[in-house]
Parts: C-alpha cells; structure tokens; sequence
C-alpha cells in the first residue's frame, strides 16, 4: 500500500466483508489487514462458493469476528438465528468483494436465499460492491444491466479492472486493486464534512533544468502533499492536485496535472484557482531556476578545470500570487520547510503570502520533513491559533490540517 493510502483512526468503526465465489477471494486476506491498520473492525461472511477458495478459518486467525458462513450453520460461534440481520445492526460498511455476476444479480433483483444476500438486503447503510469474473461474463448484457441497476439503488460500485483472468482469457473482469477497494471503505467511514468543496493541492519538488541532462532540485518526495489530497477526497472534497516530479498514484477519479517546473506549476495553479473553494500548497517549488547553459551537455572541458559559475533567475511566487488573489470564502493553506525558527517564518509568511493556515516543520529534525513518513508541526492561522504538533504521521497530520481549517 503506498504510503499517502495508509489513514488509520477508524477506531469503532466496523466494516462487513462479504466473499463469494472467484479465484480472487484469496486478495480480499489483504483487504481484512488493511483495513484492520486502519484501526476498523472486520466481520465476514463466505458463501458456499467462497469455501471453495478461502476458508473461514483463514478470516477468523486473522481476527474477523464473526465469520458468518450458511444461513442454518450448527456453529454456534459463527452464526446465530438472526445472522441475517446482525451486520445491519452492528457495521458501518458492508463491502462485497469478489462480488460474482451471481451476487450482483442477487443485490440487483432483491433476492435473499442465502446468509450473505440476506445481510446485504438487510444492510441499511453504506454498500461497495467491487465484482470479479471472467470478461465474458461481465460484458453480458444481463450483467451490465444488474451492474446499472446497482448505482440505481444506491450502490458504491467498484469497477473490476483489464488484465488476464484464471482461464487465460483478457479483458475487463479482474478484481479491482485492493488499494481502490480499501479506499472506497475509508471514503465511506469518513465524515462528508468536504462535500461539494473544490480542492487545489500541490505536491512534490520542481526541477528547474540547466543543460540537456541537470538540473536544481530537491530531495521532496511529495508524500506530505499527497496524504493531504488523501484526506480531503476521503472526506467528500472534489480533488485536484498539481504535482512535480514524483512517482506517487492517486485514485482515478482524482484530476492529476503533472508538471515539472516552478513556472509550469505556477501556470497550471493559477489558471485552477479561481475555480477552487480551498487551495493547500505543499509543493517545494524552487525559488530560483538557473539560467539555462542550452539544450546541449556541458563538458567539463568547457572550463578547463576552473570550474564554473552558474547564474540564477528568480521563480514567481506561487504561494504568494494565489494568496493576493483570494477572493471572499476561499481558504488557502501554506507550508513552510524551515530550519531554525520555524515559527518566526512561518508568523512572517501567514502575513506576507495572505494565508488562512500555515503549517511549518523543521526539517533538520529526525523524522521531519523529506523522506519520512512523520512530520512534527507548528500550526499557526490567521485568527493567531497556535498549534505545536508532536511527530506525527503524514496522513494524521493531513487530516487534523482540514480539521483545522473547518474550525470556523
């Protein structure tokens, strides 16, 4: 799981697994850890097919509990007379992953003639179906009007993925990443207090070039920035992140602008902003850019061991521009990488760049800044809030900023 996916504080919040029959019900293991990291409680339930690939055993050792297998099991400790209805009483979520064409056409006729289809009618809150089959199957026109008439009633619905299924054939039927399925789960736990808010987000370093193969740059990895898109989308925020050069991933209903110079995030930012609600830039954008030596490589014989003097221009001011621009009810969030005194630049920054929040670190402390994933922060706002934060995780950090941020 990357990095920027790894939110835990879901303590209380429990998600039902429902597990039918495919191939891929041995990656719904990884769903039931992750989601367990992210501090949830995990209950299941394995149709007759499912035990043909997974056992319930495999769920129960891994601490699902219960672990619901037919509707009139003899187990006791498994099942009770009014299983059917107990996920709906006690879970948050119910997830059905691998849900087969069989399941699907189950949830999308009301049918109820085993344990799992009965919990899922039975399921008043939140369901996030995620299907696997063989591309055939999926492509079948019965399936794709059951797959419709799930969005209709109300379904999350995960779409299963291209690629090589079990019988060798191609196509559409593969289950999704455990990553998109997992995230679907948070998105649903989460509160929606950032619905219908646009979200501006910058992230990761720009490199500046200065001959066909160097260039000025930093060691920013973009972890910081990305858990902070993380936590608005799961929190209801319509996304955009504008990144530099990071080999970071995002869902795919997450608008990504790649670039790779300051001025070419400054253009991509500026032209966004006047459509956004709230902007957090946490881009560490290069203040200058040296003056290009040309689009060919420099020899080192060009100095004849001299060595050399590079000259620099300055970037435009992408924080700073946005900041004058504001206009009434939109909020924009600073970051400040310092080393030193921190809270002195970022009181100087708040002022100077229009900010509504500001979130400084010192990076020449162990286990704050590049390469981590915790960071120690000060927090400081415009109505003068101070927040010293001890080292935290880069996802909690990301989350308690929004939190900040809605305060008012």
């Amino acid at each position: 799981m990357q990095p920027h996916y790894g939110f835990a504080g879901f303590m209380g919040k429990r998600v039902h697994l429902g597990v039918t029959g495919s191939i891929a019900a041995f990656k719904v293991i990884d769903l039931v850890r992750a989601l367990q990291r992210a501090d949830c409680m995990v209950s299941a339930t394995l149709t007759e097919a499912a035990r043909q690939f997974v056992t319930p055993l495999s769920f129960q050792a891994l601490g699902a509990s219960p672990v619901y297998t037919d509707m009139f099991a003899e187990n006791p400790d498994a099942d009770t007379a009014f299983g059917h209805l107990e996920p709906g009483q006690a879970a948050d979520v119910m997830v059905i992953a691998p849900a087969s064409a069989n399941i699907i056409a189950k949830l999308a006729m009301g049918l109820a003639d085993d344990m799992l289809s009965c919990q899922a009618l039975a399921f008043p809150g939140p369901k996030i179906v995620a299907p696997a089959m063989n591309p055939r199957m999926w492509a079948a026109p019965a399936t794709r009007r059951n797959w419709d008439t799930l969005e209709a009633l109300g379904y999350v619905r995960v779409d299963p993925e291209c690629g090589s299924v079990a019988c060798g054939d191609t196509g559409a039927g593969r289950l999704a990443p455990v990553d998109d399925i997992f995230l679907a789960c948070l998105k649903a736990l989460a509160p929606q207090d950032l619905a219908g808010k646009k979200v501006l987000v910058t992230l990761g370093p720009t490199r500046e070039p200065w001959d066909a193969v160097r260039f000025w740059s930093n060691p920013s990895s973009g972890t910081m920035g990305a858990c902070v898109a993380m936590a608005a989308y799961l929190r209801g925020a319509d996304v955009t992140v504008v990144a530099g050069s990071t080999g970071l991933s995002f869902p795919c209903d997450m608008a990504v602008v790649s670039v790779t110079t300051a001025r070419q995030m400054y253009a991509a930012c500026t032209d966004l902003w006047p459509n956004m609600d709230m902007g957090c830039l946490t881009a560490a954008v290069a203040d200058y850019r040296p003056v290009p030596f040309g689009e060919t490589k420099f020899k080192k014989g060009t100095s004849a061991g001299a060595g050399i003097t590079v000259e620099f221009e300055t970037n435009p001011d992408i924080l700073k521009t946005l900041g004058e621009t504001k206009r009434d009810g939109q909020k924009l969030i600073g970051f400040a990488a310092e080393t030193g005194n921190p809270r002195e630049e970022a009181a100087r920054k708040l002022a100077n760049k229009h900010l509504d929040l500001i979130a400084a670190n010192d990076i020449a402390k162990t286990g704050s800044g590049f390469g981590v994933t915790t960071n120690e922060m000060f927090v400081l706002d415009a109505k003068g809030r101070r927040e010293q934060w001890p080292q935290l995780p880069k996802t909690e950090v990301a989350w308690r900023l929004w939190d900040h941020l809605l305060l008012d």
